[in-house]
């Protein structure tokens, strides 16, 4: 098999896709329980994963009514820190040999060649990937995009997942603070 971490990362999304529809397996009036301030750090790693980002949003809204936003947005921008660094690190180590033989393809290539002449797009490309991890749009493609450039050390990326994930949960907050 060629990339076989991509294949059981398409299957742990299809059983998430499953294990979710079921309510059977997993109530969502059950698992919005929130009481304390580590449930706002849960949250802030559920916040950057695709299929937890819409629950994590929703409970969010809701605990800005429970307790004081600064804390919560603090705690909870740190568990998406936690969050994004799995992903980060995840596939820096591990998609490392299946992208560099991916980056040698024909159709990557031809990619590649019709980005390096259009600067504009690739000066976009970090930017469009920073607005994906401070939106509640499932970060796992603005962080690949991210790891991807090799110039991006853990440190820089810590600092500015943080920033802007926090920078998002603050918004969602003062939001449900507001409705």
């Amino acid at each position: 098999m060629k990339y076989p971490r991509f294949l059981a990362l398409a299957l742990t999304i299809i059983i998430a896709i499953l294990i979710f529809n079921n309510k059977r397996i997993i109530n969502p009036e059950n698992f919005l329980v929130i009481e304390n301030y580590l449930s706002s750090f849960t949250l802030g790693i559920l916040y950057v994963y695709g299929f937890t980002a819409a629950l994590s949003t929703g409970a969010l809204l809701v605990i800005a009514g429970q307790q004081n936003i600064f804390i919560t947005g603090f705690i909870a921008g740190l568990g998406a820190l936690m969050g994004d660094l799995i992903i980060f690190k995840f596939v820096r180590g591990t998609f490392n040999g299946e992208l560099k033989r991916l980056g040698k393809t024909r159709f990557v290539k031809k990619i590649r060649k019709f980005l390096k002449n259009r600067s504009t797009i690739n000066k976009a490309v970090p930017f469009i990937a920073y607005f994906i991890i401070a939106s509640p749009l499932p970060d796992e493609i603005g962080v690949s995009m991210v790891a991807a450039y090799r110039d991006t050390t853990t440190r820089a990326f810590s600092i500015l997942s943080f920033l802007l994930n926090t920078a998002g949960i603050f918004i969602i907050l003062i939001l449900g603070k507001i409705i």
